[in-house]
């Protein structure tokens, strides 16, 4: 059962136990002249101590005949303020990555800070995240923790604290303002609406594509390996629907999107957040999109595959007057604007696999073709090193031993290397006719397989004693699982 995270202020005032678990401290980051910082520690889900900095932009003294009020006039809150007002604030959630720094996100910090916000960044978990499990509602624990010391600082209007949210961040913030009455409004920056395996497969499929590969590869293999990974329990929350969240989600909500997002689908996330906020009764939900922007809304010189440090321009200016009309009572009815998305392609389904493609299966089958594979040639070397006379075969049996195990070893190899490169920056290597070298020769190597387990099955029908052995029939078994797996893969179609 998910430990539910206490928001009340004062617990985050509290000294953490030293028994308590504690996330690694990022260094306390330079802030410009003009800005304010103070360091501060809070509670994660599960106790973890984290650790963060509040940015804020010094408050202007106050005359001795001015009026101050515990509600400032709209938009006081978002030019400085004056002493004794209290300011708007907002917490910012990271993208994926395990233990990223505060530092990441400095520089929406410093211009959020500019414009009236006090901003709290924090530096993320590791424990308990990594590139094969984590929990967004745990990430929400956490980040509802910095929200309720954001809300106890002094200067800060605890009714005007909100939430941000990067990439999977737009996941984990919506859990967060879903949860609690304490986020007054929500910031979504290259958010997702598709589950994070419909996402991943596309964005990887996509970068591919950008480096001219058509085909198999993409539509098969690459498809298949997130499915398999995903079964085997290896890519957390595959399957997570951020809609029934958002339809729970009742503040206001601005969400963003740079037109050249190569890892988020920038136009078909959209309609999902509209349709899932409409559904459960939000009229306000503010979309825009920014041109020349990449996935995070920062500046990209080459459609998305480089970030620059500047944000996208208005960024920020939007992000403030925003906060400043919602603070003051004044959320922005439902619109939408800006220039349209580029997205080259569409992302497609991705369902769980049956029980014959499953990771288990997959690791049967590979199990099959190492036994299979290996054993004939072991066999041969060890009757050879004992001065026994070698059975006669064919030459199919060894075109068939080794271009199995190349296939197999081969193609997994790449799969894996293509994952872990892919997206943005794939670099799948010289490419022709649509297909990776390497790719066309592990295919060719897969035919050549596949004729060798044909003509070896018909040596074997015909003259089994003189072929005979254990090992052959185990081989000729193996050869007869490869034809289908390699279809299975795309080794075997164009």
């Amino acid at each position: 059962m998910r430990r539910i995270l206490l928001t009340a202020a004062v617990l985050s005032l509290l000294a953490v136990p030293a028994t308590a678990p504690v996330a690694t401290a990022a260094s306390p980051p330079a802030v410009p002249s003009d800005l304010t910082s103070v360091e501060v520690s809070f509670r994660g889900a599960g106790g973890l101590a984290m650790h963060g900095t509040i940015i804020t932009k010094p408050a202007k003294p106050t005359e001795p005949n001015d009026k101050t009020t515990d509600e400032p006039a709209a938009g006081a809150g978002l030019t400085g303020g004056t002493a004794g007002a209290g300011r708007p604030g907002v917490v910012l959630v990271h993208g994926a990555g395990t233990g990223t720094p505060r530092t990441k996100l400095l520089g929406e910090a410093v211009e959020f800070a500019r414009r009236g916000m006090a901003v709290l960044i924090y530096d993320k978990r590791s424990t308990g995240y990594s590139l094969v499990h984590r929990s967004y509602p745990q990430l929400a624990d956490d980040a509802l923790g910095a929200v309720a010391t954001l809300r106890s600082q002094p200067g800060v209007d605890p009714a005007k604290v909100g939430i941000w949210g990067l990439s999977e961040g737009g996941w984990v913030a919506p859990i967060a303002a879903s949860r609690s009455k304490d986020i007054a409004f929500v910031v979504l920056v290259g958010a997702n609406g598709l589950p994070p395996l419909r996402q991943q497969t596309w964005a990887v499929a996509a970068g591919l594509r950008k480096a001219g590969v058509t085909g198999s590869l993409i539509d098969r293999a690459e498809l298949n390996l997130y499915r398999t990974i995903a079964d085997g329990g290896m890519f957390p929350e595959p399957y997570y629907d951020p809609a029934p969240t958002l339809a729970a989600v009742r503040q206001p909500v601005l969400a963003i999107w740079g037109t050249h997002d190569l890892l988020t689908p920038p136009q078909e996330s959209p309609p999902v957040f509209s349709r899932a906020l409409g559904e459960g009764g939000n009229r306000y939900y503010t979309a825009r999109f920014f041109p020349d922007a990449d996935h995070a809304a920062h500046l990209t010189p080459d459609g998305g595959v480089t970030r620059l440090p500047e944000l996208a321009p208005g960024y920020a200016d939007l992000v403030g007057s925003w906060v400043g009309e919602v603070t003051a009572g004044r959320p922005p009815a439902t619109s939408s604007s800006g220039p349209a998305p580029v997205q080259a392609s569409l992302t497609v389904p991705v369902d769980p696999p049956a029980w014959w493609e499953s990771a288990p299966a997959q690791l049967v089958a590979l199990a099959l073709f190492l036994v299979a594979f290996v054993s004939y040639p072991v066999a041969a070397l060890v009757r050879r090193l004992r001065g026994r006379p070698r059975a006669p075969v064919t030459r199919a049996v060894w075109l068939l031993s080794a271009g199995g195990l190349v296939s197999v070893i081969g193609s997994f190899c790449y799969l894996v290397y293509l994952m872990m490169t892919g997206g943005k920056l794939a670099a799948p290597g010289p490419v022709l006719l649509g297909r990776p070298l390497v790719w066309l020769a592990l295919q060719a190597v897969a035919v050549v397989s596949a004729v060798a387990t044909v003509r070896l099955a018909v040596a074997w029908r015909r003259t089994r004693d003189s072929l005979g052995g254990g090992q052959l029939g185990l081989l000729l078994a193996g050869g007869a699982v490869f034809v289908p797996w390699a279809l299975y893969w795309g080794l075997l179609l164009p």
